[in-house]
């Protein structure tokens, strides 16, 4: 079975140049990652279209995820070279976006000495180093270290999101969100949602129209709000660095399992993401924590896995989406498709007082039944939107997915769905004109052979709001 977790890769500066760009595509990245924390609009901008160039080259669909940078805390850049931070020595953190150092820190936050108290411990890095405050003075915040390690670059400060006096999304974010919106962005992700009201003051329109808003769990705000911020969101993604800040280590990976849970119920993409393979950022192989890691975020139900500093920053980028993919076709293979299905039809699916989502909902659940008792090894979805797509999806079919839409930015936003090859169907019309389209467009590309015989869910019509029609075809000979 071909790897059904979609893999997403940051770009950096270890790996933008166009042959390590074509290089990750083939390797299996699915959706490349543009943050904006460490990089200009203008810069991701550049990097968003030579992506896309090089994927059309290749005949890849490969999205394009915007990761805003939201009210995140950095410090100013350590220079080139890593620096230890000792444990138990003194450090001192200062306003300021010059350079830091081992023993003085500045920090990019005006609001720095007003939102932290003695007492707080204060985590950079994703944790790798851990501050205790010891007293403010002056201009200045006192901190002992109480876990020492190596910094690099501008690492971020993780302040308890419950005194953060900045708010999500940023007076930069939004800038950014009207730039990349132009550009056609598949996804936008909001760093340090707090709350449902903060995807709210996102000015896009629903998707496909608009990009899909990514939630970033990354606070215990957030974590009390999540029904609504999930309902609110198209996806979301586990940030266990920060959320590993604000709850403690071993709540973490019961939060993950319980998010990823309520996404999948709910049709959203769960994005799983932090320090997945992180040893590889320096190494050419991963420990065997990180594989296990990686395996059971694939069989929590991720529907993709990401990767930061390992792609962005890394010595061999490539080889490191490469061992992803293995570990998660592994992880694919083992998975168990029935047990899924059986529990998913246990938990509360869309909203059951919408009649359109009803219909689809009750569909894309026949369907996931009828083709594991035919032994169907293809499904082609025809959606407009790519909710029939995703509804599809969350049963964790063991047949392929193929979506099919002849909406060119939904065809992009299904990059990031479990399973799916997404697949522009040029052609509209009636549902015998496009269930017909779809199979020679599928036969073209080699997702089906003739004579195959595939699942074919659809609407009656290009009008239709809900998925009505499931159809059991044979692909035609050429």
């Amino acid at each position: 079975m071909a790897r059904r977790t979609k893999i997403i890769a940051t770009i950096g500066p270890a790996s933008d140049d166009e042959t390590t760009l074509r290089d990750l595509i083939r390797a299996g990245m699915d959706v490349a990652r543009l943050g904006l924390a460490h990089n200009t609009i203008d810069e991701a901008a550049e990097r968003m279209a030579r992506i896309r160039r090089i994927a059309a080259t290749e005949g890849r669909y490969v999205g394009i995820l915007v990761d805003l940078p939201g009210p995140k805390v950095r410090a100013a850049s350590f220079g080139e070279t890593s620096v230890d931070i000792v444990e138990d020595s003194r450090v001192n953190l200062r306003v300021g976006g010059r350079a830091s150092t081992a023993s003085d820190i500045e920090i990019d936050y005006a609001g720095l000495l007003t939102d932290v108290e003695a007492g707080d411990r204060l985590s950079m890095g994703d944790g790798r180093v851990v501050l205790e405050v010891l007293e403010m003075g002056g201009d200045r915040v006192s901190t002992r270290v109480a876990h020492g390690g190596v910094l690099t670059g501008s690492p971020g400060l993780h302040i308890p999101s419950d005194r953060l006096s900045m708010r999500a999304p940023t007076d930069e974010d939004l800038v950014a969100v009207e730039r990349f919106v132009e550009l056609g962005a598949d996804m936008l992700a909001i760093s340090f949602v707090r709350s449902a009201e903060d995807l709210a003051r996102v000015p896009v329109d629903p998707h496909p129209v608009g990009p899909i808003v990514v939630a970033k769990i990354e606070t215990r705000a957030a974590i009390e709000d999540l029904p609504a911020i999930i309902e609110a969101s198209g996806a979301v993604m586990v940030a266990r660095g920060d959320l590993g800040s604000e709850c403690s280590i071993e709540e973490l990976p019961i939060l993950q399992k319980e998010i990823i849970r309520q996404c999948i119920a709910l049709g959203r993409p769960a994005i799983t993401a932090t320090q997945m393979l992180e040893t590889m950022v320096a190494n050419p192989e991963p420990t065997r924590a990180e594989a296990s890691d990686v395996a059971n975020a694939v069989w929590d139900g991720s529907s993709a896995v990401m990767l930061s500093g390992e792609t962005a920053i890394g010595v061999d980028p490539v080889n490191v989406v490469a061992t992803m993919s293995r570990i998660a076709e592994r992880a694919d293979d083992a998975f168990d498709h029935r047990g899924w299905m059986a529990e998913l039809s246990d938990l509360r699916m869309t909203d059951t007082d919408d009649p359109d989502t009803s219909i689809t909902d009750a569909m894309t659940q026949a369907t996931a039944r009828a083709v594991a008792e035919l032994g169907i090894g293809t499904i082609l979805c025809i959606s407009g939107s790519g909710f029939t797509v995703r509804s599809m999806a969350r049963f964790r079919p063991a047949a392929r997915i193929i979506g099919l839409s002849s909406n060119e930015r939904t065809v992009g936003q299904l990059t990031l769905s479990w399973g799916t090859e997404p697949i522009h169907l040029p052609e509209e019309g009636d549902l015998d004109d496009r269930v017909n389209a779809a199979l020679k467009v599928a036969c073209k590309r080699g997702a089906v052979t003739p004579g195959e015989l595939v699942g074919v869910l659809a609407g009656t019509d290009v009008r239709s709001r809900s998925t009505n029609a499931l159809r059991i075809e044979r692909v035609p000979e050429a």
